[in-house]
């Protein structure tokens, strides 16, 4: 492993400043954030050989806000060409004003960067470093989505098996050690940099499964959130908390949580209010409910909206927000129950309550129904609640998918996801997150933040994407790799991303096939496992037999799961020959002998995807070896000892899969390939 001590640079190395640094630079506003950009102005300059100027006219570089550039657009005609901006139809990415804008321009030479506010210019100037602009450039952005918003699921005792961070496959938690928050959260402060950089403005720094511990962040650890919130303050990040539903029992006494009695709305209000108190900006709490043994409304025979909108009350007051997990499912299902279906269970709980919820409610949605596996249709649920902010969740760091391990590069599945579109008309996921997007981080005390070097994108591609949902992904890693190898030569960077780039269509071919998910080891969730979960109560089921294999969720002879969909997805998974053959196994339960839309039979494919991964693994590891001694010594290493675990675990999974249904089919290979009896 890496002998590294201090934090990698990540996608901000010195060498990624120059558009900052080079030059006469001005910025003439002052607060807070300006504060924050103007002391990365101010090492771009130490290193780059330029200096901050007081004289607009003569700078090389402008940052300005719509307050300040008024006053400098008579003097400088750069300032004049980005405030017409929006008077030249075309020329701008954003398609139309939303908070938080910025635009970029260059003319004659001079290049100019002008935010809507603080926060706006912090987030255009670091978008100088992804795209240098051309004289006559002119490019503006304004956020998709209002919050961008990273979970930690990080606890301050550490579990026996997963350590500090839940589902943490990067070291220990940043926020906490055995004592509480970390006296120093410099690392901290370098976190909040790297997000802000991507547009990140929201975090909720402990875990949803809150335990004794955890739950005193909310009364008696709050001048230590308070430092926190300090720290990512500067960054144009608030703090969040995750909250536990019982906390008026726990922590107030109460006899009940029940949200509908006085009691229990008027503690809330309290102790909220004490928040603030220390917390001005606080952003609000993140809470799992009735999910997985953690408690919620259901113990007093109330719903989900009667839950959140008692603490949505609370923070109203304050401009707080309550985002309110939708993954509340039976996980103690009889698995000879095939009536049950844990697909169904957000759409059946929530669906009903659309509407009902308080204006400052977040109902965060899972991407998809089970539980980010490496392929899932998209939930209904975003589909079915056009009166509920909601939220889509994703899931940054790689419990289902490698965890940091293997190279998987997760920008183009979650480009798909919010791409998808659940009508003829076009409105995207994207479109219908008006809560915003959520993701669980991937990041800790890692020397390279992430475990994984190379999982660092998957990091920096939520932020962008957040942002701009509409970007190709393909274009977010070719600026993830720009900005972390600036001094790698053109083909060593062409190389980086040509391995990243197909990833996790690669880590696929070698795991669970055509949607059906899971088939990985019970608790830890690394590598193969088929019936692992089979006989589990945890609702992961593949159903596989004698004869075939897959859910049959439609309506007509299976679970209904497909009738929670809008047409025209209804009728194209209820239908085997229109349902998608990536999710086939996730909607029907077919013969080994079906055949896909490819012409190959579902055994076949499994035999072919499988060799297949593999061998593209072997084709990674060989080029990434290929760079040694053309990259920085330690990343090198890192990732050569990660890609020798992912080739060993990606040949365990195709001789385990390949195995499992050559036996339970007794139909061979067609290529008469070596398959362990």
């Amino acid at each position: 492993m890496s002998t590294v001590t201090t934090p990698s640079p990540a996608w901000l190395p010195d060498a990624a400043l120059a558009p900052l640094g080079t030059g006469l630079v001005h910025l003439p506003d002052d607060g807070p954030l300006t504060d924050t950009l103007r002391g990365e102005v101010e090492h771009a300059t130490a290193v780059h050989g330029g200096r901050l100027t007081d004289r607009p006219e003569t700078a090389d570089l402008l940052l300005l806000t719509r307050r300040t550039a008024g006053a400098v657009a008579a003097r400088v005609e750069a300032v004049r060409y980005a405030l017409d901006a929006d008077r030249r139809p075309g020329e701008l990415v954003t398609a139309r004003p939303r908070p938080g804008r910025w635009v970029t321009a260059r003319r004659s030479g001079v290049t100019v960067v002008v935010g809507d506010d603080p926060a706006a210019l912090l987030h255009g100037a670091f978008a100088l470093l992804r795209r240098p602009l051309l004289d006559g450039d002119v490019v503006g952005e304004a956020p998709a989505h209002p919050v961008r918003m990273l979970d930690h699921w990080d606890n301050i005792g550490a579990h026996p098996v997963m350590g500090r961070v839940e589902r943490g496959y990067a070291g220990d938690s940043l926020f906490f050690d055995d004592d509480g928050v970390r006296a120093d959260l410099s690392r901290v402060e370098r976190y909040a940099r790297l997000l802000a950089s991507t547009g990140i403005n929201a975090v909720a720094i402990n875990n949803v499964n809150v335990h004794a511990r955890e739950a005193r962040l909310l009364t008696d650890d709050l001048p230590d959130v308070a430092r926190v919130a300090e720290v990512l303050r500067r960054w144009g990040i608030r703090t969040h908390l995750s909250v536990g539903f019982a906390a008026p029992v726990t922590l107030g006494g109460l006899p009940t949580a029940d949200p509908l009695d006085p009691d229990v709305a008027a503690w809330w209000a309290a102790t909220t209010a004490r928040v603030y108190d220390a917390v001005p900006d606080f952003g609000g709490y993140l809470v799992k409910a009735d999910s997985e043994g953690q408690p919620g409304p259901f113990g007093y025979g109330r719903d989900h909206a009667d839950g959140a909108n008692v603490l949505a009350r609370a923070l109203a007051p304050h401009g707080g927000t309550v985002h309110w997990r939708a993954f509340v499912y039976d996980h103690r299902q009889d698995w000879r129950d095939r009536s049950t279906d844990r697909a169904r269970a957000a759409h059946d709980h929530f669906a009903p309550l659309d509407g009902r919820f308080e204006p400052n409610v977040v109902l965060q949605v899972k991407h998809g129904p089970m539980d980010f596996q490496v392929r899932e249709p998209v939930s209904p649920v975003i589909a079915a609640m056009p009166r509920t902010a909601l939220a889509v969740e994703l899931q940054v760091t790689q419990e289902y998918t490698g965890q940091q391990r293997h190279v998987c590069y997760l920008g183009p599945a979650w480009s798909q996801v919010l791409r998808f579109a659940f009508d003829d008309a076009g409105d995207s996921v994207a479109t219908r997150a008006t809560g915003g997007l959520a993701a669980v981080s991937n990041a800790g005390t890692s020397p390279f933040w992430t475990g994984h070097p190379l999982a660092q994108a998957n990091l920096y591609a939520f932020g962008r994407l957040a942002c701009e949902p509409s970007v190709d992904p393909d274009r977010l890693l070719e600026e993830w790799v720009h900005l972390t190898f600036p001094k790698a030569a053109p083909d060593v960077r062409a190389s980086v991303h040509r391995l990243m780039a197909c990833s996790w269509q690669v880590y696929e071919s070698y795991t669970a096939p055509l949607g059906v998910g899971f088939m990985v080891r019970p608790g830890h969730h690394y590598g193969p496992d088929v019936d692992g979960y089979e006989y589990t109560p945890w609702g992961t089921y593949h159903f596989a037999d004698r004869d075939g294999i897959g859910v049959d969720r439609t309506m007509a002879t299976g679970t209904g799961y497909t009738g929670q969909y809008p047409e025209p997805w209804r009728s194209r998974y209820e239908s085997l020959d229109a349902c998608p053959d990536e999710l086939l196994l996730f909607f029907h339960h077919v013969p080994y002998g079906h055949r896909l839309s490819s012409g190959t039979t579902v055994v076949q494919h499994v035999y072919d995807t499988h060799f297949a991964g593999v061998e593209a693994v072997e084709q990674m590891v060989g080029e990434w070896a290929a760079l040694r001694g053309r990259l920085e010594e330690d990343v090198h290493a890192e990732v050569t000892e990660r890609l020798a675990e992912q080739l060993r675990s990606a040949r365990e999974w195709r001789d385990q899969l390949c195995t499992y249904f050559w036996r339970h089919s007794g139909i061979p290979d067609e290529h008469g390939r070596r398959i362990h009896p």
